[in-house]
């Protein structure tokens, strides 16, 4: 089965060995994208404004590998505090308003950096 892979601008991709996402078959794969501005730099301020940020990253991995947000089926949200999920759901709903994926939020302790407040990764199938 071919495999494209499609790289970010992540410092992390090469440290940790990963792609930003990675087609197979029908599907792609986006990982765990978190509110890395292109260029580095330090994150958004406030948890809508990373996940909104995160969710222009992961437009931009699916556009690479040949997919929109339009065909994500399932998202999953990092957060780092319970009251982030207002904020983050409402960037989500803006995006994802009409589509609808299966969707997850969850609570975590921490982030690989604590600027971070949310980290999204999502999973969309490939136009036929």
């Amino acid at each position: 089965m071919q495999r494209q892979r499609v790289s970010g601008h992540s410092p992390y991709e090469p440290v940790f060995g990963f792609s930003r996402a990675l087609a197979v078959g029908d599907r792609v794969l986006v990982a765990g994208t978190a509110p890395v501005p292109p260029g580095g730099g330090a994150p958004p301020d406030g948890p809508y404004a990373q996940a909104r940020l995160c969710l222009d990253l992961i437009a931009e991995a699916l556009a690479q590998a040949g997919a929109s947000m339009d065909h994500v089926i399932r998202t999953r949200i990092y957060l780092t505090a319970r009251e982030y999920w207002e904020e983050a759901a409402r960037a989500h709903g803006e995006v994802f308003a009409d589509i609808r994926p299966a969707a997850t939020a969850v609570i975590v302790a921490g982030l690989l950096d604590p600027a971070w407040l949310v980290e999204i990764e999502a999973e969309a199938t490939l136009p036929t």
